[in-house]
């Protein structure tokens, strides 16, 4: 039986369907709102004003504020002191997932309930009840998993998600298939193999997978040509909702391992990395772990996939190949993290610093 297991499923009120926006009255009447802070992106919210029929409600008081882009401390500094002056008693988030990220910091630090209206599907972030804080210049601050409660709604439309720029969507996708090959090796150890909720995490996990696999091509064409279609909506769902229940039923089992470990210290340590999208950096990520473990047979699987979304699949294909002293620096960040040690591999820092050059000399064979 694990005693340090933590199941936070997900928002207490999910919707995701053609008209699903105008039931947040219905939430707000809820959780007895009547002060209401919108934060905000900017082009992204021109693109949802059309769906936010609820800002014309006399029966509340909106307040908004355009956020700078990060998820930072200073961010949620400037969310506290709207709420303070205002006296603001729920939060929105209408965004992508560095706003959903900030809004769940600054809510949970200030004891408000809040609610996200994602508007595209690059990641779980509004689903998950931790931040990935950043400073304002992008250097990665590492993971903020803060609060015990969630959401009290995530409620968005497709036909909105369906506006997003594609790369977003396919950055998603790669941040969604992490979620199996990080926590397939720590899954099937023995002594986590009869933990009900770690089960179901595993199954959740290969859903994720196996749904992306399948059906990624056809949904990444709708999108292109505007089109809300049952494989964009089914995939869109499994990167924002179904991906979050992973970590959230499986904790630091099933969260995250190597490849978001290596996402966070190419950007903590190579700022031309801040010009790729969190799921770019972990798409190569999952290339790294697969080198960690030696499973050069299932890079080998994924490389036509990564070929047709045009994902990383190297540092020197990025451009990103860095220094040796960097790489050091790199090497001993990924190695300091829990998590990294939960793969079952005897885990130290000349297989991870080897692992990286074995990845760059093995794609450019391929």
């Amino acid at each position: 039986m694990l005693t340090d297991l933590k199941v936070k499923v997900g928002p207490q009120f999910y919707r995701y369907h053609v008209g699903a926006i105008d039931f947040v009255p219905e939430l707000l009447t809820e959780f007895s709102a009547k002060n209401v802070l919108i934060v905000h992106g900017g082009i992204s919210f021109e693109k949802a004003k059309h769906f936010l029929r609820f800002l014309n409600d006399s029966a509340y008081h909106f307040r908004f504020l355009r956020y700078t882009g990060e998820c930072s401390y200073y961010g949620a500094e400037r969310i506290s002191n709207v709420v303070k002056e205002a006296q603001i008693d729920f939060i929105i988030g209408v965004g992508g997932g560095k706003l959903t990220d900030l809004v769940g910091y600054a809510a949970h630090t200030l004891n408000v309930n809040f609610g996200v209206i994602p508007t595209l599907a690059s990641n779980c972030a509004p689903w998950t009840p931790l931040s990935v804080m950043y400073k304002e210049n992008g250097e990665s601050e590492g993971k903020s998993e803060h609060f015990l409660r969630q959401a009290s709604f995530f409620i968005t439309d497709p036909e909105l998600v369906v506006t997003a720029p594609t790369k977003y969507f396919i950055a998603g996708l790669a941040d969604t298939i992490a979620k199996w090959y990080e926590s397939e090796a720590i899954l099937e150890q023995e002594h986590l193999l009869n933990e009900p909720f770690l089960q179901v995490a595993g199954y959740t996990a290969k859903l994720c997978k196996t749904a992306i696999m399948k059906d990624s091509s056809k949904a990444i064409k709708d999108m292109e040509a505007g089109e809300a279609t049952e494989e964009f909506i089914h995939l869109s769902e499994i990167v924002f909702g179904v991906a979050g229940l992973v970590g959230g039923l499986g904790d630091k089992y099933a969260r995250n391992a190597i490849a978001h470990a290596m996402h966070d210290g190419m950007s903590k340590f190579i700022p031309e990395s801040h010009d790729f999208l969190h799921g770019e950096k972990v798409a190569y990520g999952i290339f790294y772990q697969l080198a960690v473990e030696k499973k050069w047979d299932q890079i080998d699987e994924l490389i036509p996939f990564y070929q047709e979304l045009q994902l990383p699949m190297s540092l020197t294909q990025m451009g990103l190949f860095p220094a040796d002293e960097v790489i050091d620096k790199i090497v001993a960040f990924v190695d300091s993290k829990e998590k990294v040690h939960l793969v079952p591999i005897p885990m130290t820092s000349e297989l991870l610093k080897e692992s990286i050059i074995e990845l760059e000399n093995y794609i450019n064979k391929s």
